[in-house]
């Protein structure tokens, strides 16, 4: 994505309440993996989406802000023995997921039973839950239903669901209250016309 896009993306949505919502979203994340007893990140996406280009951008906005625990550990629904190490955690690490631990939710579709199940499971043993799904109504016992907090991307072309974890990665890179979003966005601007560390993704 270049500067363009991202600032003629800015112009659109000023106003519209979108860049606050993902700022004030990106903030929960940020103040959920700093607080004190602070587990792991757990990262999980859908049977049919696994969202790897989330965990490269968490990864790289980590080593930017100098806070590690923005670093995911991706959970796969079905991942192949013969992956690198930090490709092959299935879904049976959401059952270890306890106090302190975050979960983080990408789903464009529907998450699906079995996945609402294990993620019910580790908010039942104190995992903070965030969703980052597509839009609809809060529905109970659906994903939206078990998160502490959601961010509902829309399908139109100012809220593109590839767009949305391009700017939570980067909001959740900042300090939570020192800037606004406008102003992470313009930063965001700056890092997607830049060299990215390198990634193991």
């Amino acid at each position: 994505m270049d500067a363009v896009r991202v600032s003629a993306l800015r112009e659109r949505l000023t106003g519209t309440g979108w860049l606050e919502a993902v700022g004030g979203f990106a903030g929960s994340l940020r103040r959920s993996v700093e607080r004190r007893g602070a587990g792991e990140l757990l990262l999980v996406g859908t049977e049919a989406y696994e969202p790897w280009h989330l965990a490269a951008h968490l990864e790289d906005e980590a080593a930017w802000s100098a806070v590690p625990r923005l670093t995911p550990t991706l959970l796969r629904h079905r991942p192949p023995a013969a992956a690198p190490a930090h490709l092959t955690h299935g879904l049976r690490r959401l059952a270890e997921a306890g106090r302190g631990a975050t979960v983080l939710v990408v789903a464009p579709g529907a998450a699906g039973t079995p996945l609402l199940e294990r993620v019910q499971d580790a908010r039942r043993q104190g995992a903070t839950v965030l969703a980052l799904e597509g839009a609809g109504p809060a529905i109970p016992g659906d994903l939206a239903g078990l998160a502490h907090e959601r961010l509902a991307v829309g399908t139109a072309a100012e809220e593109p669901f590839d767009l949305a974890q391009h700017l939570v990665s980067a909001a959740a890179g900042q300090p939570v209250g020192r800037r606004s979003a406008l102003g992470r966005l313009a930063e965001l601007a700056g890092r997607l016309t830049s060299t990215p560390p390198l990634s193991r993704w």
